[in-house]
């Protein structure tokens, strides 16, 4: 079986987040729980994950440390300084990714309602190809805006995915591409791309969200809420034929 390490970025500023704690986005509370550990414990729990590395900013290693030393340790999670750049914060933890692992998982700590049905998925299909990530097809209709917020096209949205994470790379793929790529990327699969290595797409439902705006927690916790009715989001979580549902059914 191959082993994995994943990678759990979380030392970007959270500027668009905004709320009275101040707290990045990652930190605060989700129905009683840090954003960040949901998945944590996902991958924890996982017989084929070695390793998990959470990485954060220099600031807010003490906050860091003092408020989840416990779960570090209860855990056995490492934890990784990051950079200034999102490519910074991941290339500095593949220094730190043990031999024993085959593939790299990076997954955003701010995406707290993954299910193990995806990432069973994007696991099984990065096993195949070497690079597999988790994303939605995009159903709404897309206009380009000039800098007066005028539309200026109607873009087609055939082909169009908004990409998820995991993000699942053989090892040796991820690093190498890291070493060779400059410049910053909002996520991993630009960097490998970049290399000329395919990534594969693997569908998800888009439930998977992102915490970015403080209206996100809301709909995450109607998210995490739905799933333990017999896994309500899991069981339409893996093929684009089934009758996904989207955040406007489960929501209004």
């Amino acid at each position: 079986m191959p082993k994995y390490c994943v990678i759990l970025p979380a030392a970007g500023s959270s500027s668009r987040f905004g709320g009275k704690t101040h707290l990045k986005k990652p930190f605060v509370s989700l129905k009683n729980q840090p954003v960040w550990l949901y998945s944590a414990q996902k991958f924890r729990e996982r017989s084929d994950v070695a390793q998990i590395i959470v990485v954060i900013s220099e600031e807010d290693e003490e906050f860091f440390k003092v408020k989840f030393s416990s779960n570090l340790a209860v855990m056995d999670i490492a934890l990784v300084i990051g950079g200034k750049e999102r490519t910074d914060s991941v290339r500095n933890a593949l220094e730190k990714v043990s031999d024993e692992c085959d593939f790299v998982a990076v997954h955003d700590a701010a995406r707290p309602c993954l299910q193990s049905e995806w990432i069973d998925d994007v696991f099984e299909q990065a096993g195949k190809s070497g690079a597999a990530i988790l994303a939605s097809p995009i159903v709404g209709t897309i206009k380009k805006v000039d800098s007066n917020k005028r539309i200026s096209q109607t873009v087609s949205r055939d082909g169009l995915w908004q990409a998820q994470t995991p993000q699942v790379f053989e090892k040796q793929l991820l690093t190498n591409a890291y070493k060779i790529y400059s410049g910053p990327a909002t996520d991993d699969s630009q960097v490998v791309e970049s290399s000329g290595h395919p990534v594969d797409i693997v569908y998800c439902p888009n439930t998977n969200i992102k915490i970015t705006t403080q209206s996100d927690l809301r709909l995450a916790e109607n998210i995490l809420r739905s799933a333990p009715k017999k896994d309500a989001l899991s069981e339409f979580s893996q093929r684009p034929n089934r009758n996904t549902p989207s955040l406007d059914d489960l929501f209004g």
